[in-house]
């Protein structure tokens, strides 16, 4: 009689007609080792589903850690909006600013400075106010922009236009308020970092334009303490830095806004402002924005909006 192991890898005959010498102490081990075989998985299938179980895996873990940096970054982001108080401060309307800025030129102070009155109405309204007297003034409405003094209105030189518009388009209400909800928009944390002498966190957005700004939060307040942003100047090609620093942060009707705001330009100073007062949400004089309104900022006609 023939027993056959059913094993497709391995066939072994137990012969019970005809041992061999010595057979009979061997049969129980070779029985076993029947066993064995048939019930071991086989190699050559279960390798195809275990190298694809693990191409699988990896396949993940790959793509973990670009979600996961995007998730810390936009995380930080949030922080930092909650920071600056949170719903309060993406519904800001309207905004007032009363200080002194100075101008430098390749490092180096010009003049003493002046006192300026700025006024802004989200999303795309400002008028900035210069001089004791505030008979000069700046405005800005949507995409056209004009300078206005004693002999009326006059538009700026595109020159002057185009980089306020940059400067609108890259600021931290635009990337905080705007950029970040962007279809498109790619967030990457991209660490730590010393940003004004604070230890920060440096998060960089990228929009679907392919433009790019870098934001800096402190690591214990959250708040930002700094933003970069590169841009090429159409004429000569050549890449420009820009950045500012935001200090002195103070609390202001259930926001916090910074004080001291230092802007540089490729490395070197250009200005700062410091502010004496920040006033949200008083309701602007509508006129204010109408370069062609005869508005006198010393005889406001309070007909706000």
């Amino acid at each position: 009689m023939r027993a056959r192991n059913s094993n497709k890898h391995a066939t072994i005959l137990i012969t019970k007609d005809y041992p061999l010498p010595g057979m009979k102490q061997f049969l129980p081990i070779m029985a076993l080792v029947c066993c064995a075989l048939a019930q071991a998985p086989d190699q050559g299938q279960g390798a195809p589903a275990q190298a694809t179980g693990t191409s699988q895996a990896s396949s993940a873990q790959s793509a973990n850690p670009a979600d996961e940096n995007s998730r810390k970054a936009k995380g930080l982001i949030e922080q930092a909006i909650a920071a600056l108080g949170g719903e309060t401060y993406l519904n800001i309307r309207d905004r007032e600013q009363q200080g002194r800025g100075y101008g430098f030129h390749h490092g180096r102070a010009e003049g003493g400075g002046n006192p300026f009155w700025d006024f802004i109405e989200f999303p795309d309204k400002e008028r900035v106010e210069i001089t004791k007297e505030r008979d000069i003034a700046q405005l800005y409405v949507g995409n056209k922009g004009w300078e206005i003094t004693f002999k009326g209105p006059h538009p700026l030189d595109p020159k002057d236009l185009d980089q306020y518009l940059r400067r609108r388009h890259f600021s931290l209400d635009s990337v905080l308020r705007t950029w970040v909800n962007a279809p498109g928009v790619i967030l990457l944390y991209e660490g730590n970092s010393i940003a004004a002498q604070h230890p920060a966190q440096r998060v960089t957005l990228i929009n679907a334009q392919n433009e790019s700004i870098t934001l800096y939060f402190d690591e214990d307040t959250h708040l930002p303490v700094k933003k970069s942003f590169e841009w090429r100047d159409p004429v000569d090609r050549q890449k420009n830095l820009e950045e500012e620093i935001y200090e002195n942060y103070r609390s202001v009707s259930g926001i916090m806004a910074p004080f001291n705001v230092t802007r540089y330009f490729n490395g070197d100073m250009a200005s700062q402002r410091f502010f004496n007062s920040v006033t949200i949400n008083q309701g602007l004089d509508a006129a204010m924005f109408d370069p062609n309104s005869g508005y006198n900022p010393n005889k406001p006609s309070k007909a706000k909006k």
